[in-house]
């Protein structure tokens, strides 16, 4: 059964674990990580960790950030076999149980591909001995869409006091500018993790970069930021750069919204959507990208320009009211009036909401969110100077982007359109705006927030499917060199144990209550190894990829429980903030969902994406189990002492 329930899922095996925002990171938001950044500047930090200040403040303990650790084969194979227990009949358990013996045994496979693999951990020119790995196999030889299947979004809260969209477009500009003149001059504080800075090196990927379709696999490019002072704004699919700073001089909040209200006038009509080629199959824009370059010479310095800008301000003709309808505007938009490489597009709507949408290949959520966390905040509690009123009579207009477009061009223009309504036709949406509570109460539970949110989502699955299967949540491992992200593979066995106890009748609620704490205790101590390095995932990943060309696939590969227990039916991850009302992305695979979630002080909040397993569904069992677990658990809170 197992055999084919594998075989089944072509596409379980690909890489396209959405790497999201960690929980070990989000569990800090970016503003209180950069005010305990500030607290730190001269405090004391463990052994190893020095201070480069030629560097600039951003990256001034870069260099002697550990290097990300190769666990040991006993420790990988221990933790393995840990994750397959609750997933596995005994059959099936004991055979995974042969092939990880023989994997690890003293003339095994794994001996000499761990000796490969410490060897390139100790090797100077690899900072992180799976970065470039990763990079590649996870999103740079990722050929499906990267929307919907690799961006992510972010939706903002309305700002009461700029309905129009040319002051909201503007606002936000001014912020995210304020932001990158920090990045660009390198004076933004550090991260920290448990009290140890943490990897910044993604952030150079942020501004002025893009990635490029390209056979057989894409590549990131960045531009001097000195030399491409200016923003690309997007409206009914026609381009305009947009300078940032004439003169010298950073246009302020009223320059940038003359600038706004003049691309609204000259985007009277719908242009040819050229940005349409970028929500292909990687392979098919490449081809596509190929086309418009020979349509015209001037095509490449279109495509440059686009690609060289600070960042992307997309002007869109649509009203979302409901957090649905925002979700999807900013997740995906209509296809047409967006350019999905750029890591950084900020999406403003004719009724004045707003949201973000993310390129995932070089950044994981956790720069993004920060960034996004600062916009909103120097916004919302007036930490900038919005009110200047002067606007300069020198300023030039908005200039223009304009692509040639020949019939070939526009064939393969109208086929994108037509792939992308299909893709996203196969998709379905639900937010689960919970109010209930929120990690306020948590906390009086004595629960990690993280870690509890996560046994909502464990029984919600349960109550849909009478069993579980397959969870991933991304883990950060930001504190190495050039780290990114690790698997914490949430099912366990006492997981299990306790979503079968909650959803029988005949067993007493303190036995559930203690099935739930032992739960929530091994979900601690998987993402807590985890970020230290020591999943399962990423190691297996690493041995593997150290398989010569014609040599023998281990039987521990060959296993049909490795592809199983590694393909996620719940892809999760945690980001978090007040300043968003929405977050998310999509399922990794064809027959799960894409959970994001935020824990907010009083509030939850869940996207779930799924092609077509009913979401609404889900929605309504995460409800159900968040009420589960505050009724069980309440009890156990301490009755407040009464005054004198």
């Amino acid at each position: 059964m197992l055999a084919s329930i594998v075989r089944s899922e072509a596409r379980s095996t690909t890489l396209r674990h959405l790497f999201r925002t960690p929980a070990s990171a989000a569990s800090i938001t970016p503003l209180r990580i950069s005010a305990m950044a500030q607290t730190r500047k001269n405090s004391s930090l463990p052994a190893g960790y020095v201070e480069d200040k030629s560097k600039g403040p951003m990256l001034r303990f870069q260099d002697s950030l550990p290097r990300l650790p190769v666990p040991t084969l006993e420790e990988t194979a221990a933790r393995y076999y840990q994750s397959l227990k609750p997933l596995l009949s005994p059959q099936e358990l004991e055979n995974s149980k042969k092939a990880i013996d023989a994997f690890i045994a003293p003339n095994g496979p794994g001996r000499k591909l761990q000796e490969k693999l410490v060897a390139r951990r100790e090797d100077p020119k690899h900072k992180n001995w799976i970065y470039e790995w990763w990079n590649d196999a996870a999103y740079l030889t990722y050929r499906d869409p990267v929307v919907p299947y690799v961006s992510y979004f972010y939706s903002h809260r309305d700002d009461r006091r700029r309905r129009d969209p040319a002051k909201r477009a503007a606002a936000i500009t001014t912020a995210a500018l304020e932001f990158k003149k920090m990045v660009d001059q390198g004076t933004l504080e550090p991260e920290y993790m448990k009290k140890l800075p943490i990897c910044m090196d993604s952030y150079k990927w942020m501004f002025n970069a893009s990635r490029v379709a390209a056979k057989p696999a894409d590549y990131p490019v960045k531009f001097s930021a000195d030399e491409h002072k200016y923003i690309l704004v997007i409206r009914k699919n026609q381009f305009y750069k947009v300078y940032h700073e004439v003169g010298g001089k950073q246009l302020n909040t009223a320059e940038l919204e003359q600038a706004f209200k003049r691309v609204y006038e000259l985007a009277a009509s719908r242009a040819p959507a050229v940005g349409a080629l970028t929500s292909e199959n990687r392979d098919v824009w490449t081809d596509a990208r190929a086309t418009l370059l020979s349509a015209d010479p001037k095509n490449a310095k279109a495509l440059e320009a686009i690609e060289a800008s600070s960042f992307v301000v997309c002007l869109d003709d649509a009203a979302p009211v409901t957090l649905e309808e925002r979700a999807h505007q900013y997740w995906h938009g209509d296809g047409q009036n967006r350019w999905y490489d750029k890591p950084l597009q900020f999406i403003v709507n004719d009724n004045g909401t707003a949201g973000f949408m993310g390129e995932h290949s070089m950044m994981d959520g956790t720069p993004t969110h920060r960034l996004n966390d600062f916009v909103n905040d120097v916004i919302f509690n007036n930490k900038l100077d919005f009110s200047d009123p002067s606007v300069r009579s020198n300023l030039p207009e908005p200039e223009a982007v304009k692509f040639t477009v020949t019939k070939e061009v526009q064939a393969e223009i109208d086929r994108a359109i037509s792939d992308f309504n299909s893709v996203i036709g196969q998709h379905q949406l639900a937010v689960q705006a919970y109010q209930g509570y929120g990690k306020g109460l948590i906390k009086k539970f004595k629960c990690s927030p993280d870690a509890f949110v996560q046994m909502i989502i464990q029984l919600a699955y349960y109550k849909m499917y009478g069993k579980n299967r397959p969870t991933y949540e991304s883990a950060a491992t930001r504190r190495f060199q050039q780290g990114r992200t690790e698997t914490c593979r949430s099912v366990s066995e006492a997981s299990v144990a306790f979503c079968k106890a909650a959803n029988d009748a005949s067993v007493d609620d303190k036995t559930k209550v203690e099935l739930f704490r032992k739960a929530i205790d091994s979900h601690l101590e998987y993402i807590s190894a985890a970020s230290d390095g020591k999943g399962v995932d990423r190691h297996l990943f690493g041995l593997k990829r150290l398989l010569e060309p014609g040599q023998e696939v281990p039987a521990l590969y060959q296993d049909p429980a490795y592809g199983y227990s590694s393909s996620w039916y719940l892809s999760t991850s945690q980001l978090s903030s007040e300043f968003f009302n929405g977050y998310g992305w999509s399922q990794v695979i064809d027959q799960g969902f894409g959970i994001a979630y935020m824990i907010n002080e009083n509030s939850l909040n869940f996207n779930i994406v799924s092609k077509g397993l009913g979401s609404d569904r889900m929605s309504y069992y995460l409800n159900e189990a968040a009420n589960d677990l505050r009724d069980l658990l309440t009890p156990t809170l301490e009755a407040p002492k009464s005054k004198l």
